[in-house]
């Protein structure tokens, strides 16, 4: 498992690391917002699998999270069973 503390070094990490096979998200983030790093990501890499994780979750929320380029998202505070079943869809 690979940690970040802000999108920016969540960002370089991905770049830097070709063994990442999945993105658990944060959307807000210091530095650089979580919708941010997704946006970068993707012009990367537009298959690897990325949940966001955020305590934010209304209507408009969850589709700026879809739009941006999230597979799927989850609501904290996280669900451990809904997490590990939401992971096993991607990996």
């Amino acid at each position: 498992m690979i940690w970040s503390k802000n999108g920016k070094e969540a960002f370089e990490k991905f770049k830097e690391d070709k063994s990442i096979d999945l993105i658990l998200m944060d959307m807000r983030m210091p530095l650089m917002s979580g919708y941010d790093a997704v946006k970068e990501i993707r012009k990367i890499n537009k298959e690897i699998p990325i949940i966001a994780q955020t305590a934010f979750a209304g209507t408009d929320d969850k589709e700026l999270i879809m739009d941006t380029g999230c597979n799927d998202y989850i609501s904290k505070p996280i669900d451990k069973d809904l997490m590990i079943k939401m992971i096993g869809k991607y990996v």
